[in-house]
């Protein structure tokens, strides 16, 4: 069994120091490609994978083995979501021309990134849906209102579909890398890094984390793992 061991680290006025339990790798590509949603394909042959099976208090979500890969390039960071399920909420009339706020009110697979170990309540959230939705956020806890981040735009891209005979839906994000590291991209550099899903109408919902928070919340930077490019 999986547990996740919070290393909290307290007080002193520069505030946090972050102590990550838990690490996924994303390999090196050679080459950029459009978002690909297929794990057989070459581009995701030989990819690290991490699992997320947990609600936000560590509990076993049986159905629900979320298994998320990721690769990287210097220009772009990739994360692959292969997510099994037993209902779908989705948004009617969808459009994924433009942004859509509050997706996180349907069925979506989350990364919370963050760069500043120092800093860690600032961080980037990234959202898909299983039709191909998007929405992008600057979250800042400091601020009353952190949802106010979605007027900021990353210029990520997703891919998005849904296999009905085998219940899972696949998706692909394409995150170019200086929207959230000021650092070129290197092997060694390490990003904080948590994986969510919410999935399901409101009598089935289901919220899926890879690091649980153990918050009724998926905002809990203390909560993150780490993300290394090899």
């Amino acid at each position: 069994m999986i547990r996740t061991v919070l290393a909290f680290a307290l007080l002193v006025t520069t505030g946090f120091c972050y102590q990550p339990t838990h690490t996924m790798q994303s390999k090196r590509a050679s080459a950029d490609v459009a978002p690909d949603t297929d794990p057989n394909s070459a581009f995701w042959q030989g990819a690290p994978a991490v699992f997320a099976d947990r609600d936000s208090f560590g509990h076993v979500v049986p159905g629900h083995r979320t298994e998320v890969r990721s690769r990287w390039t210097t220009d772009n960071l990739y994360l692959l979501f292969i997510c099994p399920y037993q209902h779908l909420n989705l948004k009617p009339d969808p459009r994924t021309d433009v942004e859509t706020n509050q997706l996180w009110n349907w069925d979506v697979a989350e990364a919370f990134i963050g760069s500043d170990f120092q800093n860690i309540r600032q961080y980037k959230e990234f959202e898909v849906s299983p039709q191909g939705e998007w929405v992008d956020l600057d979250i800042d806890l400091t601020k009353p209102h952190h949802e106010g981040g979605w007027t900021w735009n990353s210029g990520f891209t997703v891919a998005a579909r849904i296999d009905p005979q085998e219940k899972i839906w696949y998706a692909c994000m394409r995150i170019p890398y200086k929207s959230i590291d000021t650092r070129p991209a290197a092997p060694g550099n390490t990003l904080r890094i948590n994986l969510y899903r919410s999935q399901g109408p409101k009598a089935q919902h289901a919220a899926i984390a890879w690091q649980p928070t153990h918050k009724a919340t998926f905002h809990a930077p203390e909560a993150f793992g780490t993300l290394e490019l090899h």
